[in-house]
C-alpha cells in the first residue's frame, strides 16, 4: 500500500464508521445513494477509488444482515 494510500485509511474508517452509526435502514438508503452516484457528507472530498473503497465496505457489512435491518428488541434476547 502506497503510504499516501496508508496515511487516508484512517479517515476513510472514520468516515465508514460514522455513515455505520446512523443504522441499518439509513446505511441501506446511503448505499442506493452512493450506487446512483450521489454524494453524502462522508465522501465530500473523496475521490473515485475512495467512494468505491467505502461503497464495497458498506455493502460487505450489510451483507450480514442478509437483506433484514430488523433486530431483536433487548427484553426478548433471553
Amino acid at each position: 500500500m502506497p503510504e499516501s494510500a496508508a496515511l487516508q485509511k484512517p479517515i476513510l474508517e472514520a468516515r465508514l464508521e460514522a455513515i455505520c452509526a446512523r443504522g441499518c435502514k439509513r446505511v441501506g438508503d446511503d448505499i442506493a445513494a452512493l450506487e446512483r452516484g450521489h454524494q453524502l457528507a462522508e465522501t465530500e472530498g473523496l475521490n473515485a477509488r475512495e467512494r468505491a473503497w467505502l461503497l464495497a465496505e458498506l455493502k460487505a457489512i450489510m451483507a450480514v444482515y442478509g437483506g433484514s435491518c430488523r433486530i431483536e428488541p433487548a427484553d426478548r434476547l433471553d
